[in-house]
């Protein structure tokens, strides 16, 4: 994808401002981001650290909307509808440190042992089951292969461990570009 450093400054300093908006301590964001992209229809997740520490992530994965519209609700979602968390609080958002991941569009794949860890995010879904892990989770938790996919389906799908291995599951991957405030 290749998303100009200047444009990720800004969509980061965008995301911070929809928050803040939210909060009360400004009103709506200001900042412009004249790049082709924000206009694209693009997956995104909006992921929230505090201290090193998930505090907050959620995020869209097909692209159905405009990156834009997507980047700004995602920045709420993550802020305020994090289920495991309760919503962000004035006196935290000093401390949160936002990381963004663009997606690129879906891909099938029939091989699972295709998957590049540390390059491909992945999918796996079986009916109404669905789990989702980004790219950088192989790499932050070096996992291998059949730990990522164990875990991709235990943990986020709720099926057995091995169904990754079964034809009845359905496996799609994607690429995303991830960037963080410094």
């Amino acid at each position: 994808m290749n998303i100009s450093k200047h444009t990720q400054q800004k969509m980061l300093e965008f995301t911070r401002q929809v928050i803040e908006s939210r909060l009360g301590l400004k009103s709506s964001p200001k900042v412009v981001i004249n790049d082709p992209i924000m206009k694209e229809k693009r997956g995104v997740f909006v992921t929230l650290k505090k201290d090193e520490n998930l505090r907050g992530c959620i995020g869209f994965i097909e692209g159905v909307k405009s990156l834009r519209e997507v980047l700004e609700e995602m920045a709420e979602a993550a802020a305020f509808e994090d289920s495991r968390f309760p919503p962000l609080t004035a006196s935290e958002l000093s401390k949160i440190k936002i990381e963004i991941s663009v997606l690129s569009p879906l891909r099938k794949i029939d091989d699972p042992y295709k998957i590049r860890l540390g390059i491909d995010g992945v999918i796996v879904s079986d009916g109404y089951r669905k789990g989702v892990f980004l790219p950088q989770v192989a790499t932050e938790t070096g996992w291998n292969l059949a730990e990522f996919m164990n875990a991709l389906c235990t943990e986020k799908a709720g099926l057995p461990k091995n169904a990754w291995k079964s034809q009845d599951v359905q496996i799609m991957i994607f690429q995303s570009e991830s960037f963080f405030e410094e």
